[in-house]
């Protein structure tokens, strides 16, 4: 799909634009009752809940957080104390970007409005989106599609918000589970996965891969 094609680029927010620390959060607010050595199978278990419970019909995403963590440690035999969990999620708005991201959506939105589509809570990502220091054209969230991604109405959420098809759009990732997948399925005209070690990759999604976002104004021939 040529550039000129494309009229939007949309990303996902946490994790890939914002700096998601949920697992440093967590270590620290479970370390009294989880080994350092079983962390990171704890803290791997506790995305794959988080990820299990937005496949369903639509809740607050304080919601997502405490029934994930509250799974998670049903799971490994620990006490869930629901504290842990609102401390999370009242973490989230403070959060800010990874450092390549600034400078390149900058130089990005000098080319394409920009877009976000994130698995959030109106409530919380706009102070996430405000140290993004970039113009977004529009901030899209599940709590307003009613649908966490990688349910596919999240994205038609955006295309009929912004009026126009799959193929007019660049959507730009982390996460293959979450976003390009689904991206694929869709046949989004281009896919972008930024490689920060939030999972496997799988090049039959048909993406381009970046190191960081510093690689996506050149994706754009800018």
């Amino acid at each position: 799909m040529p550039s000129s094609s494309i009229r939007y680029v949309s990303f996902d927010c946490y994790g890939t634009l914002t700096n998601f620390q949920v697992g440093d959060l967590t270590r620290g607010r479970l370390a009294d009752r989880v080994p350092t050595d079983r962390m990171p199978a704890f803290l791997e278990d506790f995305t794959a809940y988080r990820f299990d419970e937005v496949l369903g019909a639509w809740k607050p995403y304080a919601e997502v957080l405490h029934r994930a963590l509250e799974r998670v440690c049903n799971r490994w035999a620990v006490t869930f104390r629901p504290a842990d969990a609102q401390a999370i999620v009242d973490a989230v708005p403070g959060w800010g970007p990874h450092a390549d991201v600034p400078a390149a959506l900058a130089k990005v939105a000098e080319k394409l409005p920009l877009v976000i589509l994130s698995n959030a809570a109106d409530a919380q990502i706009q102070s996430n989106v405000a140290k993004l220091g970039a113009p977004f054209h529009a901030v899209l969230t599940a709590e307003q599609a009613q649908a966490y991604k990688p349910r596919l109405q999240a994205f038609e959420y955006m295309f009929d918000t912004l009026g126009c098809g799959p193929e007019h759009f660049m959507h730009v990732s982390s996460s293959l589970r979450y976003d390009l997948m689904s991206a694929s399925d869709l046949r989004i005209g281009r896919r972008v996965f930024v490689e920060r070690g939030h999972g496997p990759g799988n090049p039959a999604y048909g993406y381009q891969e970046i190191a960081d976002l510093g690689g996506l104004p050149g994706l754009l021939g800018l």
